[in-house]
């Protein structure tokens, strides 16, 4: 559910990780990263995605155009998934169905002037599909 995860499980440079150790690494969590994969470029087909390497080492992104529209940090047996929120998006995830937990980190999330950063734990199927409405929230606006 929602907690701290700072660090990909892949920090080699100029490696990106391939599908099977993506599988190998997140485990269970593996289909629930391909079902929000999915979702995003089902719901959004001019996506592009991208492996990315930082300082915290690997992440996937999702893009439209020049926007983000979800980051994937792959953990052990979990993954992350982070949102740059707007306002409207900020008013709308917390006044929708989402779990108190979500909730819950939205609100306490820094805002900055691009939006706020919202970094949530998968680790189970429920999470997941919570991930999937906060997807909706952001493609709207």
């Amino acid at each position: 559910m929602t907690g701290h995860m700072e660090q990909s499980i892949f920090t080699e440079p100029g490696k990106a990780p391939g599908d099977k150790e993506l599988e190998k690494a997140l485990g269970k969590t593996y289909t629930s990263w391909n079902e929000i994969r999915g979702y995003v470029m089902e719901h959004c087909p001019a996506a592009t995605e991208e492996w990315n390497y930082s300082k915290f080492g690997w992440n996937y992104r999702l893009k439209d155009k020049k926007r983000v529209i979800i980051y994937l940090m792959p953990g052990g047996q979990q993954f992350r998934a982070s949102f740059v929120l707007g306002q409207k998006a900020v008013a709308e995830a917390l006044a929708g169905d989402l779990t108190e937990d979500i909730k819950a980190s939205i609100s306490i999330a820094k805002t900055y002037a691009e939006g706020t950063g919202v970094g949530i734990i998968v680790n189970n199927k429920k999470t997941a599909k919570q991930i999937l409405k906060l997807v909706d929230i952001k493609l709207k606006y």
